[in-house]
């Protein structure tokens, strides 16, 4: 024992005395670790590969001692040979030990193991001992290259081969200049076949365009005038010309990447728990070692000690939830927190925020009233030809109304836009405008007492209410509803089916709407008139209740509402990627995938508490093999590597859908709503109408 025992410490410190005067600094325990500064990526790719190349090297060694101790009557000096290999890969492994004890001064895994070895070692088990190193390489090496390998999976499927050259369009003609030169504000024209090579906005042109490895959308996009585009996706069919907004590393797909590579470094709650009872327990049962060891043996002590649960616990939590952020990411759901995937389980509150949440950004045309004997389509004309040329989501809807009406629109080349209120336009003589109530009281217009009800009715239901007016007088009005998404019905009740419990709607509308909403999705309470500072007060007043909150928005007006969340969600997708708060995004902008995430979670943690029972198993099969079994070293060691090659292979990872059972009585897709529990009273405000503005 003291032989191979003064080799392994006269190996390390030659070692140390080597990379001194290699380096010219000093050894380990005397080094200040330095301030992480950045690096070309150049730098940090060759860093890695050195690095990988470094774990290969100690595995192969590891490997190498193993087949010189087993051929060791065999093969002449063997024994020695597989000393020499054993010494070089313990290198690395002692230094973590000196670390933990030296700058850390802390008993956590790596010492407690390494204690494990040395008796291994000592009692001449040298199979073993270059078995059980073996397993430590192999597993800090597998943890490695599975993050590599995800992290690639995960962008792999964003990017496209940009082309080196793209088609600038300078003073109306197409000119062909290197990509690294595009600047934002650049016009570039992309056509059928073509990879987009930025971020911007279609000038001209139509195009169908494949957004799937950013978005996660099936089918393809059709995109057209002042509509966004994104880098790494292709234009299917078309030709557009597109107004550049970012390039290069400034791109969403860019910036995506650059996430989902920082969540490679996630560690999960069960992890982060599983490492901290490991620690925990390091330093207790290196003392029942120390006080079992006169009596059990150096074998047994080392069974006892090869029990312990934290080399498991680092290796099978890590790929668990690895390959689910991976598959998240392949359905369009980015996840910018592995955490939140986790917690998501525990889920039994979802808030949803009302506008561009449960409603789509666009409205919809729901009735046109004709007055003073004109017609629905001469209204629509007017309306339309006055709005062309503008693209707020109104404008839009009018737009659409139109066409589905087939009406004609007037060619008009000026007009004077109020920003906010109404739009004026000169047609065949007739002064048209078309705007709000307040645009039409500011212009001096006469409102009858008929449109003044009109208007009260449809705001109490939550529309837009538009007037159209001809010269001096009403010529009409129109009314825009929101549109609820169409997943949001299906989705409410498949959540339900998930024992998601408690549901509702926050919202800085009026009650009338937000009550409506509610009432047709089947919500369990609203909140109406809520400023966006005050979603967080709600999400809070939830929390302190016991419920675990998620807060579903837009991204952007709900930062606070969404940092207070115990999940953060966001519909906002791929245009506001940079500045959106929540751990987690859609990026199709819709709910289609909240379900999956859900569901995602689900498995997640039903293969967490599996890489956990992995974990407990052979720890428990140890214990007994050291004071009931008479297990020797390999066998414990065996034990083991068994669980730890079950844990890893994807056999013991489940894809089956988690199929929930419906909580719900009602045959209906969504559970009635009790009238009772629509407003939620909290502790700082008596009732509902604090949240007004």
């Amino acid at each position: 024992m003291i032989i191979e025992l003064s080799l392994l410490f006269a190996t390390y410190m030659g070692s140390k005395v080597y990379d001194s005067l290699r380096n010219g600094r000093k050894p380990i325990q005397e080094e200040v670790e330095p301030q992480q500064t950045e690096k070309e990526s150049k730098d940090v790719a060759e860093s890695r590969e050195d690095t990988e190349t470094q774990q290969v090297r100690h595995l192969t060694a590891a490997l190498a001692s193993m087949g010189f101790f087993a051929g060791k009557l065999f093969i002449p000096g063997a024994v020695p040979l597989g000393l020499a290999a054993y010494l070089y890969s313990a290198i690395p492994y002692m230094k973590n030990v000196e670390k933990a004890l030296m700058r850390d001064k802390k008993i956590n895994v790596d010492v407690l193991f390494f204690v494990a070895d040395a008796l291994t070692l000592g009692t001449r088990s040298y199979f073993a001992a270059a078995l059980g190193l073996s397993m430590i390489h192999a597993g800090k090496y597998m943890v490695k290259k599975v993050k590599d390998d995800s992290a690639k999976e995960m962008v792999t499927h964003l990017f496209r081969e940009l082309p080196q050259s793209v088609w600038r369009l300078v003073d109306g003609v197409e000119v062909e200049v290197p990509l690294a030169e595009v600047r934002a504000g650049d016009l570039l024209v992309v056509t059928s076949g073509s990879v987009i090579p930025v971020d911007g906005v279609i000038q001209e042109g139509v195009a169908q365009i494949d957004q799937r490895a950013l978005t996660g959308e099936a089918q393809p996009a059709e995109k057209g005038k002042e509509d966004a585009v994104f880098a790494n996706t292709i234009v299917i069919a078309g030709k557009i010309l597109i107004r550049v907004n970012r390039s290069g590393a400034d791109t969403t797909s860019a910036q995506i990447a650059e996430i989902l590579l920082h969540s490679v470094s996630f560690k999960s709650g069960v992890q982060l728990k599983g490492e901290r009872w490991a620690d925990q327990m390091s330093l207790p049962m290196l003392v029942s070692a120390a006080a079992l060891l006169p009596y059990i043996g150096p074998i047994a002590t080392a069974v006892f000690i090869n029990a312990h649960i934290g080399a498991r616990i680092r290796l099978f939590a890590p790929l668990t939830t690895l390959r689910h952020i991976t598959e998240a990411s392949t359905l369009g759901v980015l996840v910018k927190d592995g955490r939140a995937l986790e917690q998501l389980c525990d889920v039994d509150t979802i808030l949803f925020d009302k506008t561009g949440t449960l409603t789509t950004d666009q409205p919809e045309v729901k009735r046109v009233t004709p007055r003073n004997k004109h017609t629905l389509k001469e209204i629509l004309t007017y309306a339309a030809t006055a709005e062309r040329r503008l693209a707020h989501p109104i404008a839009k809807a009018i737009l659409k109304k139109a066409k589905e009406e087939e009406v004609t629109l007037y060619d008009i080349q000026d007009s004077n836009y109020t920003f906010g209120h109404g739009v004026s336009v000169t047609m065949e003589g007739k002064l048209i405008r078309v705007g709000s109530l307040r645009f039409f009281q500011q212009e001096g217009i006469n409102i009858p007492k008929d449109v003044l009800k009109k208007q009260q009715e449809s705001h109490s239901l939550g529309n837009t209410f538009i007037l159209v007016g001809i010269d001096q007088h009403i010529g009409g009005t129109l009314e825009l509803q929101p549109q609820i998404r169409p997943e949001a019905q299906e989705i409410i009740a498949q959540l339900r089916a998930f024992g998601i419990d408690h549901m509702g709607i926050v919202s800085g509308d009026d009650r009338a709407p937000t009550q409506k909403l509610a009432e047709d999705l089947g919500m369990d309470e609203y909140f109406y008139n809520v400023l966006p500072e005050n979603k967080a007060r709600i999400v809070e007043a939830l929390q302190a209740k016991g419920k675990v909150v998620c807060f579903i928005g837009d991204g952007i007006n709900d930062t606070i509402a969404l940092k207070k969340a115990n999940v953060s969600m966001s519909i906002a997708g791929a245009t506001s990627i940079a500045k959106d708060m929540a751990e987690i995004i859609f990026m199709d902008g819709s709910l289609n995938h909240l379900v999956a995430a859900v569901e995602l979670s689900k498995r997640l943690e039903i293969n967490l508490q599996r890489s956990l029972m992995l974990c407990l198993i052979p720890s428990i099969t140890n214990v007994l093999g050291a004071f009931v079994f008479d297990f020797n070293i390999l066998t414990a060691l065996l034990v083991n590597n068994a669980f730890g090659t079950l844990g890893v292979t994807k056999g013991f990872y489940t894809r089956k859908k988690v199929i929930p059972k419906f909580k719900c009585a009602s045959p209906k897709k969504t559970c009635p709503v009790d009238s009772t529990k629509t407003v939620l009273q909290i502790p700082f405000a008596g009732d509902a109408e604090a949240w007004q503005h």
